[in-house]
């Protein structure tokens, strides 16, 4: 004989599942009753409702304080630098050192004066080359003029066919005079002696100068004699 299981019997094996899943569903309940606030609710119903959302986010701007930047000090006044001038004779305090490290003795410093050294011209002094030469008055045309017209071609040579330069040097004194001519080259006596003659009746010439003063200055001039 064949032994049938009653449904309560089936029901009873089965009790601790469902006892467990009871427990699940009470828990999961007491977890959204304590979670679910009136806020959540209000929320809710008014995404139900189309409703704007409640939350509305402003954005605030960042101010800064401003910083005021003192004002840029004022310039100082220049105070003009006093010019001290001070007198050629004025005295200058000396220095003194104490000693030296070689041989440990004493050394006076002063100031003194950087000598000035002055050209002295001497009263008979002559001249080769001067600052300003002197001058036949009228300059090197009229002197030019002056030889032609006032040479005389000596006979004797004139008659023998001699000619050529003869070179003459003389001093030109302070106040122009014509001094001391000598024949540095020679031709003929007769020339030279003409060539003399003519030199020392010359004018007064414009005297050279060294530092604006009058000075005796050397000049050599050459008096040409030719033929025609």
């Amino acid at each position: 004989m064949e032994v049938k299981k009653s449904k309560k019997a089936a029901i009873e094996s089965r009790r601790g599942t469902w006892l467990l899943m009871g427990f699940v569903a009470t828990l999961a309940l007491m977890f959204v009753t304590f979670e679910w606030t009136q806020r959540d609710v209000k929320v809710a119903s008014g995404l139900l409702a189309g409703n704007d959302p409640i939350f509305e986010e402003s954005l605030i701007p960042i101010t800064f304080r401003e910083e005021k930047l003192p004002p840029p000090p004022l310039p100082e006044a220049k105070v003009p630098e006093a010019l001290i001038i001070v007198e050629n004779d004025a005295k200058v305090t000396e220095a003194l050192i104490g000693s030296t490290e070689e041989d440990g003795k004493a050394y006076e410093i002063g100031w003194r004066p950087a000598a000035i050294e002055k050209e002295i011209v001497v009263e008979d002094e002559i001249f080769v080359f001067a600052e300003n030469m002197p001058v036949f008055p009228g300059g090197d045309t009229a002197l030019m003029q002056y030889l032609g017209k006032n040479i005389k071609y000596p006979i004797v040579p004139q008659e023998t066919g001699i000619q050529g330069r003869v070179i003459v040097q003389f001093v030109v004194d302070k106040d122009g005079t014509i001094t001391h001519p000598v024949i540095l080259k020679s031709v003929d006596p007769y020339l030279d002696k003409e060539a003399l003659r003519v030199i020392n009746a010359m004018p007064k010439w414009t005297p050279g100068k060294q530092r604006n003063q009058p000075v005796r200055v050397k000049y050599t001039l050459p008096v040409v004699f030719r033929l025609q």
